[in-house]
């Protein structure tokens, strides 16, 4: 600190000094100069408290608490570091703000400042994240889909707080209390806390009447409460005492106007907010629950219009926990239970952080310059302590109640990002004519028969839990016969576990010989949803509600990503606590994954539906309509360069969505053999009617003349695609010259060289999605009764929460994995340095260590992960 005192810039001097040069910017798209250059003035002292409060984890993975992941690009291969010319604008209308918005975004994410300013640029030209990905590799520095949504997120949060800032001050301005100083506060806001603490302590905050400080300054007390701090031992209160004048009637009035002037300077200076954030984060800050007054007072047991038991919430009735410590799911809980006037929640600041603030702001911060009486340094003290406990107190605990709830949503969210993927890309089952059953007792199992590519065959309801199961079982045995159906797939509702006993007793007794029948159980969620909606009448509107939701149940194992993209993603049972966190962070979060999962798997736009097509990057409703609608009319496409002919389908949705859209040849053989002819009933004429094997594969167009240039480097040819001779010699010609030379001669960047030869090499109809598990099959059930302590186990996650892991191991239940249990030990290799150790679909071996019989409760500890 240069001096112990203050001046009248100093009061408004809250945040972090501007840097040298003023950065301009612009919405939605960033104005940046060189990512990665800094200042190279010395930090001031305030910096340096910033420096050391600032921590970061070691590792990427904690398993006693999810941490904020860093994305460590530098460990992997350089990508293209671009330099925008400092007039190129990123986010759109200018907006000046005081910071550098790529060093800030580099900042907030952990990420290179070059790859910052890649992805803003790419943003700004409107990529989708699935085209950056996998297209433009070097740009982005191989981030994966999750890292570069962390960096859109952040980004967008930046470009609201920047607008936000303008459209205060413009909304000021207009008012005619707008300052030099003000203005400079406002721009050198690094987050939408600190903008509300400058917003609440202005002119710009409507109220019935002034705050303390505005009113003490109206009556002239700022003079006075300066000459304090700078000229104490000139300072005389006497004559400011005015008897006719409320608020200088007496000198006590004088005395607490001051304080109010002096504490509201006080919680307005960025070096004393920094030093007592230091002071909280080397002190032990706690979160406090108990329950509410309100809840006190109510009966025991579900009360009318609440839409939880007061019940649900014991755990939190005497709850404190350090806030380093306490998990993401008490958070949302607690947040939860506050919400329903159930819980009161407080933030506990130890009185030693108050002790100590106070002690160093009137003997190092805002000393008086020079000698002050008692009464002086008296009243400078208690304007310390009124800045402590009514504006600062407030505002620590406000700021840690809203870190606390981000860093809940954004893991939460983060579940709920990896569940839906991993259920959306399920292994499909392909080849078998489908028994879908949807089980009930009163109204019956609703059945539907689903050929090997999903068309209905047959649906009925059959009464398999009441009198005449016999003949229940005869109507059975003859639609499996019937269909040649080996295959029963039973929804996990209500009567699951009796449906599943049924259809095991009658394998056991072999009752559908000489068929081979075996049954899985897969997760119904959202299907009743689904079939009341406007989508599933269209598509089945001669059926009843109840056999629509037994055909999505069967579709659901047959292609489960096709099924499931027609459904809510929060209404498909994937994650907890899907109402507490900010609905737009997920929705923005779960569209995202629909996207990415759709577009990575690839659509066959000859058979595609219109539902799974607007989930392609770079496509939208209207886009999807009007393909399906020019495929109507003009036959199959015959390559991907018919695309362009699809109206409002411009050059740049056409390079985001290109690459993600498939032409079968085989698809296209059977439409124009069965139609006869290729139609064109549409106005203009059809271009560009050859058939290009590269259009089934995952290379990009942009990149089709530099995939025949390869191919011409070893006499390769594109009708050999995905044939061994080609691979082998692919694979060859890349060992004998090297990958990085071979882009060199062709002039390609070595991720678009490694995408061309994959394309090449991948066999026709390569699926990604045949990596992943698929439903297991069974011919036997378990009962709880067969269970004891220390049974070992294998069974298949389910649904991954905050507080651990749900396997479904053939019970009625699925058994609970608490996270404790989840320790780098026992995950493979890969797995080990993921904030999310365990996902759906995984095999796992696992030892039951305690049963709850009363509450059907299994929890289980995890042996391996089965590979």
């Amino acid at each position: 600190m240069s001096s112990l005192f203050i001046n009248k810039n100093d009061m408004f001097d809250f945040f972090p000094p501007p840097l040298p040069q003023r950065l301009s910017f612009a919405l939605p798209s960033v104005t940046f100069n060189d990512a990665g250059s800094g200042s190279s003035e010395a930090p001031t002292s305030s910096q340096v408290l910033l420096k050391v409060k600032k921590e970061e984890p070691e590792d990427d993975f904690t398993f006693d608490e999810p941490v904020h992941k860093k994305q460590k690009t530098s460990s992997a291969p350089q990508g293209r570091r671009v330099k925008l010319p400092k007039s190129a604008s990123v986010f759109g209308e200018d907006l000046h703000m005081n910071w550098d918005p790529i060093q800030m975004l580099a900042e907030k994410t952990g990420v290179d400042p070059w790859v910052c300013a890649n992805i803003a640029n790419l943003f700004r030209e409107e990529n989708t994240i699935p085209f950056m990905v996998r297209y433009r590799k070097d740009l982005v520095n191989h981030m994966d889909a999750d890292g570069l949504r962390e960096v859109q997120q952040a980004l967008q949060e930046l470009c609201s707080l920047a607008k936000k800032c303008q459209s205060t001050m413009l909304t000021l301005k207009k008012e005619g209390v707008l300052t030099t100083e003000l203005e400079e506060l406002f721009k050198n806001c690094k987050t939408m806390d600190e903008l509300d603490h400058v917003v609440s302590h202005t002119p710009y905050k409507k109220s019935s009447k002034l705050s303390k400080a505005r009113r003490a300054k109206e009556l002239g007390l700022e003079p006075p409460a300066l000459a304090l701090l700078q000229r104490p031992q000139t300072l005389n209160l006497q004559p400011l005492v005015q008897p006719d004048i409320e608020g200088l009637a007496t000198l006590d009035d004088v005395t607490t106007g001051i304080v109010h002037i002096l504490a509201d300077m006080i919680a307005k200076d960025k070096e004393t907010l920094t030093y007592v954030l230091t002071l909280c984060d080397n002190s032990v800050v706690k979160l406090q629950s108990s329950v509410s007054k309100t809840a006190q007072k109510e009966k025991p047991g579900p009360q009318q219009g609440r839409p939880n038991d007061i019940n649900n919430f014991k755990l939190y009735f005497d709850f404190t926990c350090n806030i380093q410590r306490i998990q993401h799911h008490q958070i949302l809980a607690i947040n939860r239970g506050e919400n329903l006037k159930i819980l009161t929640v407080k933030v506990i600041i130890p009185d030693c952080v108050g002790t100590d603030f106070c002690r160093w702001c009137i003997n190092v911060r805002w000393r008086p310059r020079g000698f002050a009486q008692p009464e002086m340094m008296n009243i400078l003290g208690n304007a310390v302590k009124d800045s402590y406990k009514r504006l600062i107190l407030p505002l620590l605990c406000r700021r840690f109640r809203s870190q606390l709830t981000s860093n809940a949503e954004k893991e939460s969210v983060a579940i709920f990002v990896q569940n839906l993927r991993q259920r959306l890309l399920t292994c499909p089952v392909r080849g078998r004519t489908i028994l879908a059953v949807d089980p009930g007792f009163r109204h019956g199992c609703k059945l539907a028969v689903l050929s090997p590519t999903g068309k209905i065959l047959h649906t009925d309801v059959v009464y398999l839990h009441g009198t005449g199961q016999n003949r229940e079982a005869d109507k059975l045995r003859h639609l499996l016969m019937l269909h040649g159906c080996e295959t029963v797939v039973i929804g996990n509702g209500t009567a699951c576990r009796q449906t599943e006993a049924y259809f095991d007793n009658l394998i056991k007794r072999r009752f559908f010989q000489p068929l081979d029948v075996s049954y899985c159980i897969t997760d119904e969620a959202g299907a009743s949803i689904y079939s009341v909606s406007p989508e599933a009448v269209k598509e089945m509107p001669d059926l009843d509600p109840n056999l629509r939701s037994a055909v999505s149940i069967g579709r659901r194992v047959q292609d489960p990503l096709a099924e499931l993209v027609k459904i809510d993603p929060k209404h498909i049972g994937i994650g907890t606590y899907q109402h507490d966190v900010s609905q737009t962070l997920l929705r923005a979060a779960l569209d995202g994954v629909v996207q990415e999962c759709v577009s990575f798997v690839g659509v066959d736009v000859n058979v595609c539906s219109e539902t799974l097509m607007r989930h392609v990057a770079g496509l939208n409703a209207g886009r999807a309509h009007n393909i399906i609608e020019w495929r109507e009319k003009n036959g199959p496409f015959l390559n991907r360069e018919q695309l362009k002919q699809v109206k409002g389908l411009g050059p740049k949705s056409f390079q985001q969505c290109a690459g993600f859209i498939r032409i079968n040849t085989e698809t296209v053989q059977s439409a124009t053999s069965s139609a006869g002819h290729i139609t064109n009933k549409g106005k203009g004429k059809i271009i560009g009617t050859e058939l290009n094997p590269l259009d089934q594969t995952c290379i990009h167009p942009e990149s089709y003349s530099t995939a025949m240039r390869f191919l011409s480097l070893f006499g390769g040819h594109v009708d050999q695609l995905g044939q061994c001779q080609l691979k082998d010699r692919v694979e060859a010609h890349v060992k004998s010259h090297g990958l990085e030379a071979l882009a060199q001669t062709l002039d390609a960047t070595c991720e678009t060289l490694q995408l061309i030869i994959d394309g090449l090499t991948q066999p026709p109809g390569f699926d990604i999605r045949q990596d992943f598990n698929q439903a297991d099959f069974k011919r036997q059930i378990i009962s709880m009764s067969d269970l004891h302590v220390g049974l070992v186990l294998t069974g298949r996650v389910s649904n991954m929460a905050l507080f651990g892991a749900f396997v479904d191991i053939g019970m009625e239940r699925s058994g609970l994995i608490p996270k404790r249990f989840i320790t780098p030990d026992k995950l493979p290799s890969d797995q080990r340095n993921h904030s999310l150790a365990l996902g759906p679909g995984e095999r796992v071996e696992v030892r039951v260590v305690d049963l709850d019989l009363q509450r059907k409760r299994i929890t289980l500890d995890l042996v391996r992960v089965i590979r």
